[in-house]
């Protein structure tokens, strides 16, 4: 999903790249800085914040975290991406190992299936065979997944047990590539609780209730309908008018359909870009726009945004799968009708 640039825009984004902030990636660089600096100085000053406050900043600051690991697989600040990895493997969100999260996303980032149940691994559909064999417990959740309530108390728990699924079935596969990742992240994992339970006062299970799973259910709040179903793969991802603190907690995720058009654009530049082309955008997805994450708590608190079902499984044709593909943009294949198009890298 990649729109057309005139020779204006053209110019504009090959100047950003040449620029000193693009070429150094320093904004990127102090987030790195802050957000590690924050999380362990809130974590070591625990008896002087006081619990309470302690284990709600880091919360937020671990989904700060996880949407920086998001950054990182996308190829900043570097152009490595064992740099890159080895930057977001801190088990600071408790919950994903870094290589299976950015496995995942990147198969996520295959626009032609976007939304897909059975294909996209960021999906809340499920195919009609799934809901037709469901049970009635089983689809009152996931009718109460797409709440906005449902997302954040539920959306998590959605989440873990599809990963752990996810790794079960691939042992019982016989594929075993994900293993040293898992065991990496289980022992880093095992460390920092140890460390916060005996040196900051912080207990294994406030850890990852109080910390682990609120961080995932704010990260929730970014992907509640960040895609809908729609016939057309430009129309499927959401531009959020969201407010500054969403903005930077999302670092600027939330206009989504700009970052899956040009997922190698670096965070701080997707607002710029997308005010510059903001007519274009919402011309190509549909006028599929938000002003903001208190618009669908207002209006889908209790009350499903869309049915779990997916309306169009059979839209997907039989042969996309398998559709040629050619060039990376950070690291995301790009089909080969978009090969003639401006791609963006950091």
């Amino acid at each position: 999903m990649a729109i057309y640039l005139d020779d204006a825009q053209r110019r504009a984004l090959s100047q950003q790249r040449a620029s000193f902030t693009w070429r150094t990636e320093w904004p990127t660089w102090l987030l790195i800085v802050t957000i590690y600096g924050g999380w362990f100085f809130v974590a070591s000053h625990v008896r002087a914040l006081g619990l309470s406050v302690a284990i709600a900043l880091l919360a937020v600051i671990s989904a700060w975290y996880m949407s920086l690991q998001h950054e990182l697989l996308h190829g900043h600040p570097t152009r490595s991406a064992f740099v890159n990895g080895l930057i977001g493997f801190a088990p600071l969100a408790v919950w994903f190992p870094y290589p299976v999260y950015r496995q995942l996303h990147l198969q996520h980032h295959d626009d032609w299936h976007l939304t897909h149940p059975e294909i996209d691994p960021e999906s809340y559909f499920v195919s009609a065979e799934a809901w037709r064999q469901a049970g009635p417990l089983t689809r009152a959740l996931l009718i109460a997944r797409n709440t906005f309530a449902g997302r954040l108390l539920l959306g998590p728990a959605f989440s873990i047990a599809a990963t752990a699924t996810g790794a079960a079935r691939k042992l019982l596969r016989g594929d075993w590539r994900d293993v040293p990742a898992w065991l990496a992240h289980l022992a880093l994992l095992a460390v920092l609780v140890i460390w916060l339970d005996r040196g900051c006062g912080i207990a294994p299970w406030l850890f990852f209730a109080g910390v682990g799973y609120p961080a995932l259910a704010l990260s929730s709040v970014r992907s509640f309908h960040e895609h809908r179903a729609a016939a057309s793969h430009e129309q499927r991802s959401v531009i959020n008018e969201a407010g500054w603190f969403w903005r930077l907690l999302f670092l600027n995720n939330n206009y989504h359909a700009v970052h899956h058009d040009l997922p190698g654009v670096p965070w701080y530049a997707l607002r710029d870009v997308y005010r510059a082309r903001r007519g274009d955008y919402l011309a190509r997805n549909g006028g599929f726009i938000v002003r903001g994450y208190f618009e669908w708590l207002r209006q889908h608190a209790l009350r499903p945004i869309v049915h779990a079902m997916h309306p169009l499984a059979d839209s997907f044709g039989p042969g996309a799968r398998s559709m040629s593909k050619i060039g990376t943009v950070a690291g995301v294949e790009r089909p080969a009708r978009n090969a003639d198009r401006m791609r963006i890298t950091g």
